[in-house]
């Protein structure tokens, strides 16, 4: 809301002396007035109201008493009176902005759209800004061609801004109009070829409606218009695995990942792509090689668990482990992070550091049975078998619902036992075990 000037109160000349015999009629005014002015300053706005009344007993001919009234009582939230008195100052000066604004508001509060678009289109002749407003209160009434009608009109004449196209794009939104969301992108794009965001927004558009032919040929007009483009990447690779074009994607690639204008989300998701591809297609795990040296310092912690399942699936558990250890360092509490570590390390027998790592991890997630387990298995290899044995225990308490892993539980456990030499106790718990899997 628009703050009042102090040209509002030069109505009131309070240095004029009286000139007749009433006494200082104006004196008493001014005080009254400049109590009403300080008594809202502070927010007690009845005070102020009480004040203006005064006002109002001495000289009821003058439209900024009425309209401080409507300001008063609008902070009441009593807006019938506010509307009354705002309305009477208006009919004075029918032409005063701030009267106006401040009814405007008044209308607004209450949600009183009718009026408040009534009021609004007043405005609108003195201040254009006022329009966008306006187009917001179109939205609201669900009168959305109106509404964009009025947004062209503010492009035109003052060019884009971003509050603008955000109201525009939830009209197309709300109303899933594609076609005209992207005509007017295709318009911008008539009317200032340079401009990348248009080129990219009308990219992400066609490929939004599955256009896929359309998407590409937007991309490749892009290419053309802004050759050192660097975003247009981050489409282009997908058009060119997509056709077979795998040079060229490799190379789009290739300038995305070592582009410092692209965040590393976005690069993340190009990489994570390009890993799926050579997942499919192991003949290009050397030119993935490549692709990742280039990132080696950036590699956010989702690439690196992204290349670790690749590895792992490709069955180079070394790599895999590896790049699980790296997303690891830069997020030490994914839990499924520390699993996989942990579950990689007892598959190259690295016991050590599983029983390291586990008894770290039990310090973050101490009810994780799966810790416990992981933890038994490296300490009995280790034949650490009295360490196995309690932690082993202390897992169980922790298992609900997990029949496969209560059986490994058992058989680590008679494991165990059977180490300290305790073999009652070891073949119990291998029968237990043994029950388990017989049920499976």
């Amino acid at each position: 809301m628009l703050t009042v000037p102090q040209v509002a109160y030069t109505q009131v000349d309070f240095n004029k002396r009286p000139d007749d015999d009433l006494g200082n009629v104006e004196d008493e005014f001014q005080e009254h007035f400049f109590e009403a002015l300080k008594q809202k300053g502070i927010e007690n706005y009845d005070r102020a109201v009480d004040a203006l009344h005064k006002c109002l007993n001495l000289n009821s001919k003058l439209p900024v008493i009425y309209f401080e009234l409507g300001k008063n009582y609008n902070k009441l939230k009593n807006f019938g009176a506010a509307e009354e008195n705002l309305k009477k100052a208006i009919s004075m000066q029918p032409d005063n902005v701030w009267f106006l604004d401040e009814l405007y508001d008044v209308y607004y509060q209450q949600e009183d759209i009718k009026n408040a678009l009534k009021t609004i289109k007043q405005l609108v002749k003195y201040h254009p800004d006022y329009k966008e407003d306006l187009a917001a209160l179109y939205v609201r009434e669900e009168k959305y061609k109106q509404a964009l009608d009025i947004l062209d009109e503010l492009d035109d004449e003052f060019g884009l801004s971003e509050s603008r196209d955000a109201m525009r794009n939830d009209i197309y939104s709300i109303t899933g109009n594609a076609d005209d969301r992207i005509e007017n992108l295709e318009q911008r794009i008539a009317n200032n070829p340079n401009n990348e965001d248009n080129h990219l927004k009308l990219i992400y558009r066609y490929s939004q409606t599955g256009d896929r032919k359309k998407a590409f040929k937007a991309a490749e007009n892009l290419l053309k218009v802004k050759p050192e483009s660097k975003f247009v990447h981050l489409a282009l690779y997908k058009f060119y695995l997509q056709d077979g074009k795998v040079e060229d994607a490799i190379n789009s690639v290739k300038i995305a990942l070592t582009s410092p204008e692209i965040n590393s989300d976005a690069k993340a998701k190009v990489l994570k792509d390009f890993v799926g591809f050579v997942s499919k297609n192991p003949e290009y795990e050397s030119e993935l090689i490549d692709i990742t040296a280039l990132v080696d310092d950036n590699k956010n912690a989702q690439t690196h668990s992204d290349l670790g399942q690749y590895y792992l699936k490709a069955g180079d558990k070394v790599k895999a482990l590896s790049n699980f250890k790296e997303a690891l360092k830069q997020d030490p509490n994914d839990f499924k992070l520390i699993r996989d570590v942990l579950l990689l390390q007892l598959d190259i027998k690295d016991y050590k550091a599983v029983v390291n790592d586990s008894e770290q991890a039990l310090e973050l997630y101490p009810a994780q049975p799966i810790l416990y387990l992981v933890n038994g298995v490296a300490n009995n290899n280790l034949k650490a078998y009295k360490k196995a044995a309690n932690n082993l225990e202390m897992g169980l308490d922790f298992l609900i619902d997990d029949p496969t892993m209560e059986a490994d539980f058992y058989s680590q456990l008679s494991m165990a036992y059977k180490g300290l030499n305790n073999i009652s106790k070891s073949e119990t718990f291998a029968k237990k075990a043994q029950a388990i899997k017989a049920q499976q």
